[in-house]
């Protein structure tokens, strides 16, 4: 009897232990307290504090092994990049990412993103190799929600004084990474208004047509591409935050669902969370 009894309790603080592990290797439950140099804290998610700059590297798996490793640990500077023989892709409206397919095809081990201050944000590129950078960097592109989340605080553009403010009035181009020094988050994560349109994890039946806020939510005319829902080809993958050229239309609430996951343009890019 008593070897019974033994054998129960031992077994039930087994069972205990195991399920104290689980749920120590789960998910966040609460917001974080710290991330890496590269991101900020916005909940229970590491954000990219700058648009995401896609660099193609080397033997990433042999010779610059652990010049990956930095970059998966949000440590890589752009010296380090450069000292590993890395070259940035997307910059302007080039489209130099093959091998790596628009679907996202042969991406593997060959595309990382990097956030870094100071360089020009990639573009040009589809949400599927967006993704694929962000997964070989260890990271994800970030939900709706969480990014909705770390955009709060950024000025809703007025005039663009073509120094601080948010870059939402150029004809020409994104400017480098956190080079606008006005365009913050209250979470510390720069250009996420204007300068380029960012891709999110989150899909939608693909839009048809751009309506506006309603309750005064957007004073300032937040572009609002959620109407209609097409009924054949792809779905839409949801970009946010508007580009350099969308003047007060860009914003913090600037949603478009009207484009479809394989497409890439000038003013497309992203940033990664983890």
């Amino acid at each position: 009897m008593m070897t019974t009894i033994s054998r129960g309790i031992t077994l039930s603080a087994a069972l205990a232990l195991l399920a104290s592990t689980a749920g120590a290797a789960g998910p966040p439950s609460g917001p974080l307290a710290k991330c890496p140099a590269d991101s900020v804290v916005s909940g229970t998610v590491c954000m990219d504090k700058y648009e995401a700059s896609v660099w193609r590297v080397p033997a990433p798996t042999t010779l610059n092994k652990s010049l990956v490793k930095k970059i998966q640990q949000g440590k890589a500077t752009a010296a380090n990049l450069v000292a590993g023989g890395a070259t940035q892709l997307g910059i302007g409206a080039t489209d130099d990412y093959a091998p790596c397919a628009n679907s996202g095809q042969n991406c593997s081990n060959d595309i990382y993103a990097v956030s870094l201050p100071g360089v020009p944000p990639s573009a040009n590129l589809t949400w599927f190799q967006s993704q694929a950078a962000c997964e070989n960097s260890r990271k994800r592109l970030p939900s709706n929600a969480e990014w909705q989340a770390a955009v709060a605080g950024t000025p809703d553009p007025g005039p663009d004084n073509g120094t601080t403010d948010c870059n939402t009035n150029s004809a020409l181009a994104a400017v480098s990474t956190g080079s606008r020094s006005a365009c913050v988050s209250s979470r510390g994560a720069f250009d996420m208004v204007g300068n380029l349109y960012e891709w999110v994890a989150d899909w939608v039946p693909r839009s048809t047509a751009c309506g506006t806020w309603s309750g005064g939510v957007s004073p300032t005319g937040d572009d609002q591409c959620l109407g209609g829902a097409a009924t054949t080809g792809e779905p839409g993958a949801l970009l946010r935050g508007g580009y350099f050229f969308r003047g007060s239309s860009a914003g913090p609430l600037t949603v478009f669902g009207t484009v479809g996951p394989s497409n890439a343009d000038g003013s497309f890019g992203f940033r990664c969370a983890r």
